[in-house]
Order: structure tokens, then C-alpha cells, then sequence
């Protein structure tokens, strides 16, 4: 029997991804524009549902896989098993599939990909039923309860209730599985806000303002970077909360700028806006082939400030002490802020990455932090919510910074964005170094 090609792609994608490690985003863009001219917009959505939802809730549904089936989940071969894990997403997630419907196209493609587990592939779909996802809810264990429910490693939701609280993790983890908003930042230096409105009326994609000024919600459009407003530079692809740290760090014409870990360059080209394209920012990136995805996003927005520079930021270079007006430190850290963008990161970190992630915020923040002037201002920021990479990182540079001779920056604005229905989490945190 002829199997369904949307859903033999997503397994094939799901494949992918678990056999190199691979980030969902990245491996399902590159088989959708490979099958481009096999598929429709209801083929994309139907894959991108079933990809993103398996990776998302890929715990609770081994879970159930589990429950069903009397052979451990490593001994099920990897095809046979990604195949019962989206049959099992469809019949407990999603409600306009009837079960029917993802029981048989389940059995269809294991036809093809592990033809000898059939009957047992039909067994355990016909057992599975979405009471499977509530009995959960009886889970007496807050650590254990939680973690099934939503899908989050035990080790992180323990983390987040000693930071959090139950009942605010609980929130965390639920706003962690919802589907991203779509949010777009104003290019101001090609229209204004309401200008991109129009156009965007005129193409009939549904749009809603945002909290922060120039910041709009799309709702009605997947394929974002395939319009042509998009590809002429009116507008760029950016969360709101991490719109948020330009505004904080506040740049103004004329200045020289550091953004030391800047690719893919959101938020640099978001300083330049702010500037109005007048001045100078430097940036830089520890890889040199994301240091080109600055330089072709600065291209496509029109900015010409932008000096991109392959760079470790934690190695100190003295041409660049008491330089820089102001210093973004966006730096790499754990990203437990975006899991619901990027649903692969629950499954790829551990908890014994924190140790090694914090030496290296805490060496950028020190060396970099000398190449501000006198009354300059420096935003650290990171996309995650732990805060061993937030607040204590923080604390303990001030406190060295106050056991010196030269104890000269102080705290201006702190701010820790949870994951919401909105946007995703982000520290936000601005030192002011005094003359």
C-alpha cells in the first residue's frame, strides 16, 4: 500500500535528526526545500507539526510507548520506534486526526521501514488513547509529575523548583511546549511601522502589535523569510524578548559599539537600527561561517556600520581596552529560555554542561568589560533561565570587581523574562562602569 509522503518525510526527518544529533529547525528545512516541488502548504504544515510536536514531547510519549509495549524502548529498532513515537503524537495531541487515520498510515510506513513489526506496531496504536496522557496527572512525585507532563528532563524541572517554585515551573514547562509566535522587528531604517503595516495588509497577512514599540505578531503566515518583504529588508525575523535587549542597552548615533558573540546578527542589526545606521559597532563571533550570517543579515537590512570579525571573546586583546561606548555580551549559555523554538535542546544538554557554559561567561564578561570607556554601559544577556548563568554570574563579577582597587561598575537594570505565550525567556542584566 502506497504510503502517505508527508508523513514518511517527517519520519525520515525525525531519522535525521536523532542519527547526527541534528536540530529539528535545521534538518527540517533542509528536506523541505530538497521535496519543495512534491509538497503543498498543508503537506508542510501536517510535517512540521508532527516533527516539532514529536521532538517537544518525545519524554511523554516514550512514556506511553512504554506502557504499551513489553519490549524496552532501546532494543525497538530506530525506524519502528520514531514510527509508533508520531503515531503515538498523533493520537494523543492532536485532535483533528482521527485515530484511525494515524494508525493505519502508521502501519503503511512501517511496511516499507520495518516490514517484520507490523502487527506489533498496529498492537500498541490500537491500545494507545489520549486517558494515557491524563493518568499522568496522578504522578504523586511534583519532580516526576511535572516531567511526564510536559515533557522536560527531571534534572532541569529540579532545577527550575529550586529556583522558581512548583507552581511557577509548572507555568515554565507549559509555556516551554507552546507553538513560538511569529514576531517581526520594524526595520526603521527602510519604513515605519505603520508603512509595514499596509504592506502587510496588502499581501492579507493578519498582524498584531506588540508590547514593545516596532514589534509585530504575524498570524497567518509560516513561511516567513519567503516574502518579499522580507527578503528586501523591511522588517527582520526576531522574538520580542530579545528585541528587548537592544532597547536596554540603548545605543546612540555616533557610538562605537561592541557585540561580542553577535551571529546571526539579530540583535547587532537591531543596535544599528537604533542608531540609525551612524556610527560604528564591531562584531564579533568565535565561528567564522556565522560571522557571514551578520554580514548578509546587515546586507539585507541596508546597514553599513556593521565591521564583522571572526573573534573569541574570551581571549583578551589590549588595542581594545577602554574602546567601546557601549558592549553587548549576549553570550552562549544553555538556552532553556527557547525550548519551545528549539524543542532539540532539552534532549542535547546536561546538567554537568553548566560548569563548563558559566567559565566561559564568566571569562567573556571579565575581559570584555575592559574594553568599556569610563561611564560606558555593558548588557549581559543570555536566552536561558538557570541562574547560574544569570544572576550569580553577575554577583560574583561585581564582587571581584569590588575586591580590586578598581571596583567601577555597578548594577543599572536587571530583568529575568520567563517563557510566556508571547516570548521566549532571556536575563537581561545593564552595568554602568563609573569614571
Amino acid at each position: 500500500m502506497k504510503t502517505d509522503f508527508a508523513r514518511e518525510l517527517a519520519i525520515k526527518i525525525l531519522y535525521k535528526i536523532e542519527e547526527d544529533s541534528g536540530y529539528s529547525n535545521l534538518v527540517l528545512d533542509e528536506y523541505l526545500q530538497k521535496e519543495r516541488q512534491k509538497l503543498n502548504e498543508k503537506d508542510i504544515g501536517l510535517i512540521s507539526e508532527i516533527v516539532y510536536g514529536t521532538v517537544t514531547w518525545k519524554l511523554t510519549i516514550d512514556m506511553i510507548l512504554q506502557k504499551h509495549s513489553n519490549i524496552k524502548i532501546n532494543k525497538i529498532s530506530k525506524w519502528v520506534k520514531i514510527i509508533l513515537q508520531t503515531g503515538i503524537y498523533q493520537i494523543v495531541f492532536l485532535d483533528k486526526i482521527p485515530k484511525s487515520a494515524a494508525v493505519n498510515e502508521s502501519v503503511n510506513l512501517c511496511k516499507k521501514y520495518g516490514y517484520k513489526s507490523v502487527g506489533f506496531v498496529n498492537a500498541i496504536l490500537r491500545k494507545v488513547d489520549k486517558y494515557d496522557y491524563e493518568e499522568f496527572k496522578n504522578i504523586k512525585d511534583d519532580y516526576k509529575r511535572i516531567s511526564v507532563m510536559y515533557s522536560m528532563p527531571e534534572w532541569i524541572v529540579k532545577k527550575l523548583v529550586k529556583q522558581y517554585g512548583i507552581t511557577k515551573t509548572e507555568e515554565i514547562c507549559i509555556n516551554s511546549n507552546l507553538k513560538p509566535t511569529i514576531t517581526i522587528r520594524v526595520n526603521t531604517l527602510k519604513n515605519e511601522v505603520e508603512e509595514l503595516k499596509q504592506k502587510l495588509d496588502k499581501r492579507n497577512i493578519l498582524w498584531e502589535e506588540a508590547e514593545t514599540p516596532n514589534f509585530l505578531y504575524l498570524k497567518n503566515i509560516k513561511n516567513v523569510s519567503k516574502l518579499d518583504l522580507f527578503k528586501e529588508g523591511f522588517f527582520a525575523i526576531q522574538d520580542e524578548g530579545a528585541g528587548k535587549i537592544g532597547l536596554i542597552l540603548k545605543p546612540k548615533e555616533g557610538e562605537e559599539v561592541l557585540d561580542a558573540c553577535s551571529a546571526p546578527g539579530g540583535k547587532t542589526t537591531h543596535l544599528a537600527e537604533l542608531m540609525k545606521n551612524k556610527g560604528h559597532i564591531l562584531a564579533w563571533d568565535i565561528h567564522s561561517n556565522r560571522v557571514r550570517l551578520v554580514e548578509e543579515n546587515a546586507k539585507r537590512l541596508g546597514i553599513s556600520i556593521i565591521e564583522v570579525s571572526t573573534k573569541d571573546a574570551c581571549k583578551y586583546d589590549s588595542k581594545y581596552e577602554n574602546k567601546f561606548d557601549k558592549i553587548l555580551l549576549d553570550v552562549p549559555c544553555m538556552g532553556l529560555g527557547v525550548c519551545k523554538r528549539k524543542p532539540d535542546i532539552k534532549w542535547q544538554k546536561n546538567e554537568e554542561e553548566i560548569s563548563e557554559i558559566t567559565k566561559i561567561q564568566e571569562n567573556i564578561i571579565q575581559i570584555c568589560s575592559k574594553y568599556l570607556k569610563q561611564g560606558g554601559e555593558l548588557v549581559y544577556s543570555t536566552c536561558s533561565i538557570l541562574k547560574e548563568e544569570n544572576e550569580d554570574i553577575i554577583k560574583k563579577f561585581l564582587e571581584v570587581e569590588r575586591s580590586g582597587t578598581k571596583g567601577k561598575f555597578e548594577l543599572i537594570y536587571k530583568n529575568n523574562i520567563l517563557p510566556n505565550g508571547q516570548t521566549d525567556g532571556f536575563f537581561i542584566c545593564k552595568l554602568r562602569k563609573n569614571g
